[in-house]
């Protein structure tokens, strides 16, 4: 993911290494996130920090540099951590607000757990879509059609695409008027955005995407709650599609979660 300012390194990378304590369970990779993150969610590792090496925090952790590599790796896909190549690994600025949100769900999202988060989100978004249609005014629907039209006016610009995208999921919940169902497709939508950039290049991803998303509206619009979830249903499947085949890609070329 692209970050348009370096932040400031705010602390030494030695700091960190001098506060981890050795990983003693079997899977190392895993362990060594949660260590990492244990630190972020303490306020010992500030935003623009840039991390140790990989040899230092091997040795301060007491693990093959390979188990710290897959761990920033994950934490990298993940938006927690920026892996500059030739630099280093920095914290990224908004983390701390993320944090809370992604350590609820456990973070290492593997394939299977991302899958098993898509398929809860189906069901939540396709209620979210019925009950919008139902009890939606003209000013609401008002803003859905603005938020398709910013997703129309992204062009080639995935991140305001995507920013376009969730903003008209959180406004048709927010239609639905059901606060409980709201917080939990946000906290979903948290730790899923990572991902639906890295399908933003799967061929056919914004046309589908568009039309998908204007079908619907058209729902909404039109007041049919069946036709909302329908349209939010087929929407969540061919979404589901497009990210298994960014996941496989990744897989296959060996950079993501699933190929390490």
């Amino acid at each position: 993911m692209a970050v348009t300012s370096q932040p400031a390194q705010s602390a030494q990378p030695t700091d960190l290494a001098q506060l981890l304590r050795p990983v003693v369970r079997e899977s190392s990779v895993s362990e060594v996130a949660k260590r990492l993150l244990d630190h972020l969610s303490a306020g010992n590792i500030r935003p623009g920090t840039r991390l140790p090496a990989e040899r230092q925090l091997a040795e301060a952790l007491g693990v093959a540099r390979s188990s710290v590599r897959g761990a920033l790796s994950a934490l990298d896909v993940l938006g927690i951590i920026e892996i500059r190549p030739g630099s280093g690994s920095y914290v990224r600025e908004g983390t701390s607000e993320f944090l809370p949100r992604a350590i609820n769900w456990g973070l290492m999202l593997g394939q299977r757990r991302t899958q098993d988060l898509v398929e809860v989100r189906t069901y939540m978004e396709s209620v979210s879509a019925r009950l919008a249609a139902e009890r939606a005014g003209d000013e609401d629907v008002a803003r859905l059609e603005e938020h398709l039209g910013h997703m129309r006016d992204a062009g080639h610009d995935v991140k305001a695409f995507i920013e376009a995208d969730i903003a008209f999921h959180l406004e048709t919940a927010r239609i639905a008027r059901n606060s409980v169902l709201s917080d939990i497709l946000h906290s979903i939508r948290a730790l899923l955005q990572v991902w639906m950039e890295r399908a933003g290049d799967i061929e056919g991803t914004v046309s589908g995407t568009l039309c998908e998303h204007g079908a619907v509206l058209d729902a909404i619009r039109a007041r049919d709650p069946e036709a909302a979830d329908r349209a939010m249903a087929e929407h969540m499947r061919m979404a589901n599609e497009r990210l298994r085949a960014s996941l496989e890609a990744e897989s296959e070329a060996g950079t993501g979660p699933a190929g390490r």
